[in-house]
């Protein structure tokens, strides 16, 4: 499966539970540790939550399996990284998102 198909499976798991936001970012030729970003926003724990589990499961169900999670919503974090080899899941909460501004680091 190509990159970009991963990335929109992630996206459309992201949209299901409404969260907010959702940008893909093409970060092919900018850096070799994937091919594209997924970015969205949660409003609250819970939903924070709701997005990662429905990105595992939608991957899941697609046979592609993460190769790294870093952070977890129960840790109270602000950035939950999913990392599917050539495309990385960023899901952030409001302030996190705001703080980190992938958008602006990686545009092109």
């Amino acid at each position: 499966m190509e990159p970009k198909e991963k990335a929109e499976i992630a996206i459309a798991a992201m949209e299901e539970k409404k969260g907010e936001d959702v940008k893909l970012i093409d970060v092919s030729g900018l850096t070799e540790i994937a091919d594209y970003f997924v970015l969205a926003t949660a409003n609250n724990k819970n939903q924070l939550e709701a997005l990662v589990d429905a990105v595992e499961e939608r991957m899941g169900k697609n046979g592609i399996l993460p190769k790294n999670i870093e952070g977890r919503p129960q840790d109270n974090t602000q950035w939950i990284l999913m990392d599917y080899n050539d495309i990385i899941v960023h899901i952030f909460t409001k302030e996190g998102r705001d703080f980190y501004d992938l958008e602006r680091i990686w545009k092109r």
